[in-house]
């Protein structure tokens, strides 16, 4: 059944609300430690109050905002150490959805799907480096996950891993805008993509222990691309984001 006109319209306004709020924090128009109220965000995003007071207290619960006693939330800054734990937290989640989905076994069609996706960043990562598709890659890399949550069959672990993308720098596809102007940016996407395949097999093969501890490694080479943008003040700008990140 479909939802009432005036349920769905008010649900795109909450969307647009939260997805708006975000794009301000990490786009670095909102500065860190500055006061954001259901008046002035709203007036920046140009929507009603009601969405965007339910946005600001859903970026509380995230950790991307805090309340001030003064009224209205203050945008956070974080530790590196604090991105890093968000980082392994995701891989802990993913290397869980890993083994599920190897333990329980996966339909045909979905690892088909899978292997499929797996293929297409194959024939990404394989072309020369001039010629490089990467707003592809970040698409086909953002499915590889999205579909790894999936297969583990538990919806409360997709939920959980929802969660946890939202955590600062969390998402898998965070410090990609940097990586190009890496000189270990080849190396790193050839590092990744084996563990694609390595996890996508292993979880065909039904090899549960070697499919987490490969997606958890996984995660771990987003936190080495981490530490060599944060080191770099030039790369660092590629990732409006980090501004966020102090130490």
């Amino acid at each position: 059944m479909a939802l009432p006109i005036k349920t769905q319209r008010s649900a795109s306004q909450s969307l647009k609300a939260l997805l708006g709020l975000r794009d301000l924090v990490y786009s670095g128009e909102v500065e860190p430690g500055e006061r954001l109220t259901e008046i002035n965000a709203s007036e920046k995003l140009g929507l009603s109050r009601t969405p965007v007071r339910a946005a600001l207290a859903r970026l509380e619960r995230e950790g991307l905002l805090e309340a001030i006693p003064s009224g209205g939330y203050a945008v956070r800054t974080f530790t590196a150490a604090d991105v890093h734990d968000a980082i392994e937290l995701r891989g802990v989640l993913e290397g869980t959805a890993a083994r599920l989905a190897a333990e329980r076994g996966v339909p045909h069609s979905a690892m088909v799907a899978f292997k499929g996706i797996v293929g297409r960043l194959d024939t990404i990562v394989g072309t020369a480096p001039s010629e490089l598709d990467f707003s592809a890659y970040v698409s086909a890399n953002a499915e590889f996950h999205d579909m790894l949550a999936v297969l583990s069959g538990s919806n409360v672990l997709q939920r959980e891993i929802e969660h946890v993308l939202h955590l600062p720098f969390a998402d898998p596809s965070a410090f990609l805008n940097a990586q190009p102007a890496l000189p270990e940016f080849r190396a790193s996407l050839i590092t990744g993509q084996a563990q694609h395949r390595a996890i996508a097999h292993a979880i065909e093969m039904r090899e549960g222990a070697r499919a987490e501890a490969v997606a958890r490694e996984h995660a771990r080479l987003a936190r080495l691309n981490l530490d060599v943008v944060i080191r770099d003040a030039a790369l660092a700008d590629r990732v409006p984001g980090l501004r966020l990140v102090s130490g």
